[in-house]
């Protein structure tokens, strides 16, 4: 989920105004009951035991990007939650930035009432009332970027996920960012190994940057991952969890896909 800088840089500015926006109209006590009202699945623990068995894959509801425009036409986040849970992916990441990626909360919603899997709520979270947010519409987890943050925002954000029982999966494109995540104490760390300012994809980094993250630690490795062979050769330098979107958006059959990643067959009802 990156984009050049600038272009981070002014997401990240209308993520805020739209929450701010959309907090001044909610009804926090509603919402805060709803969100306690709901157990979380346990998103990480998910990945950790599928990872037992073989690839833990993360497939992602996408509909498009800033930098890629439409990804998937035809897009129904329900048939496809439903296809990736039948198929064998550990979790789903569901797009809900609305402006650039053409998701919504509708959808996290919409997929939450039809699978049983743990869901990620992908978006650019910028303040404490977006977790709410998150846990209230059936999200597990939520995604925060270190490039968006300073310290102080990270460890505010990351105990307000804790206190609404959610997982939190930290993305990385640097080693200092790494070691940013690692000193802030986050379980699970993601490393992005498409480049912020040039959009281009080295997937080399995620080789390069592996080590540098705790063998305790949750190590999912995101972007540029279209193969089974790229899956098992990433599994054997030391990542436990692949973080899967647009090679799968962009097939007619993303489930037959997943099986191939899975090195599974295919579940033909889907």
């Amino acid at each position: 989920m990156t984009m050049p800088l600038d272009q981070l840089e002014v997401i990240s500015s209308h993520a805020l105004i739209r929450a701010l926006e959309r907090k001044a109209v909610a009804n926090i006590p509603e919402m805060e009951r709803r969100a306690a009202a709901r157990k979380a699945k346990g998103w990480a623990a998910a990945l950790r035991s599928a990872a037992t068995k073989g690839p833990a894959i993360i497939a992602e509801l996408k509909k498009a990007s800033p930098s890629k425009g439409l990804i998937r036409e035809n897009y129904n986040p329900v048939a496809l939650a439903k296809s990736f849970e039948a198929g064998g992916a550990a979790c789903l990441s569901v797009l809900t930035d609305e402006e650039f990626f053409q998701g919504s909360l509708a959808d996290l919603i919409a997929v939450r009432e039809a699978v049983n899997i743990p869901l990620l709520r992908k978006d650019f979270i910028v303040d404490p009332f977006q977790i709410l947010e998150a846990k209230a519409a059936g999200a597990d987890a939520i995604l925060l970027i270190v490039a968006t943050h300073t310290d102080a925002d990270l460890k505010e954000l990351h105990e307000e996920a804790n206190r609404w029982g959610l997982d939190v999966l930290c993305e990385t494109h640097t080693l200092d960012e790494i070691k940013r995540a690692v000193d802030l104490g986050f379980h699970t760390i993601g490393v992005n190994s498409r480049d912020l300012k040039t959009m281009t994809v080295h997937t080399q980094r995620l080789y390069e940057m592996v080590s540098a993250l705790p063998e305790q630690v949750l190590r999912v490795a995101e972007s540029g991952i279209g193969s089974l062979e790229e899956v098992e050769k990433l599994m054997k330098a030391g990542y436990d969890a692949f973080l899967i979107g647009e090679a799968l958006m962009r097939q007619p059959e993303p489930a037959a896909q997943l099986a191939v990643l899975l090195d599974t067959e295919y579940a033909s009802e889907f």
